[in-house]
């Protein structure tokens, strides 16, 4: 099944620096029908202004991953870690016991970023924030940037959750294969471009959730950026 929700729908808010669209309930955004997937409990959709950002505030017990569409984010936080994770690549923070960070787009552009938060398959662990650089997958592949699944082979940042967030990019008219073990659901999203799963049309940032599926074919109906998490369902 392939229930997608369009980018018009989705929840949101705006100040003078930050527009932020949440594909599930988020802040002062409730729909009690739209809490998340599985374990994927937020995705935000958010453009920073230039010189603006987050300033310090905690977590605990949440895996925070953001992956940057444009421009850069600065990261920095309360165990000393700094950081400048640039377009097209992933930080992840995990939460653990508790963190305090802060994240700025010191750029003189905006940033634009997706900044996924995945429930932890265990409580209590360490707090650390790592960041990486990936090269985008082909047409036959996603690459997965951040991976806890079992058997993760270790080319991803890890994360304390049965859950992987997977990226790649597509031309027109090319296609990629994802599986999707049973018990498992996806959530996709096109940064950029249209694509269609499993015959079904997805647009740009509209969201698209796969359940009962066991193979996902991604075809793209123009050049698409796409980001997918694959998570217990």
């Amino acid at each position: 099944m392939i229930q997608v929700q369009p980018f018009e729908s989705l929840g949101g808010f705006r100040n003078e620096w930050l527009n932020a669209k949440h594909h599930f309930s988020f802040g002062h955004y409730h729909d009690p029908k739209r809490m998340g997937v599985g374990g994927l409990r937020v995705w935000n959709d958010d453009e920073i202004a230039p010189g603006t950002g987050f300033d310090p505030h905690p977590h605990r017990d949440m895996e925070i991953v953001t992956y940057v569409r444009q421009g850069a984010i600065t990261h920095q936080d309360s165990l000393g870690n700094k950081g400048r994770t640039e377009a097209g690549d992933v930080q992840v923070m995990h939460a653990g016991t508790g963190i305090v960070h802060g994240e700025y787009n010191m750029e003189s552009q905006p940033t634009r970023i997706f900044q996924i938060w995945i429930q932890p398959a265990q409580r209590g662990v360490k707090p650390g924030w790592g960041s990486r650089s990936f090269p985008k997958g082909g047409a036959t592949t996603l690459t997965a940037l951040a991976d806890g699944r079992p058997g993760a082979d270790g080319s991803a940042l890890p994360l304390y959750a049965d859950a992987a967030v997977l990226a790649g990019t597509l031309q027109k008219g090319q296609s990629v294969r994802q599986p999707l073990r049973p018990g498992r659901v996806a959530y996709l999203v096109p940064a950029t471009g249209s694509v269609t799963v499993n015959g079904v049309p997805v647009n740009t940032r509209d969201g698209a959730t796969v359940s009962g599926e066991t193979d996902i074919e991604i075809v793209a109906t123009e050049d698409a950026e796409l980001v997918l998490v694959d998570v217990v369902g």
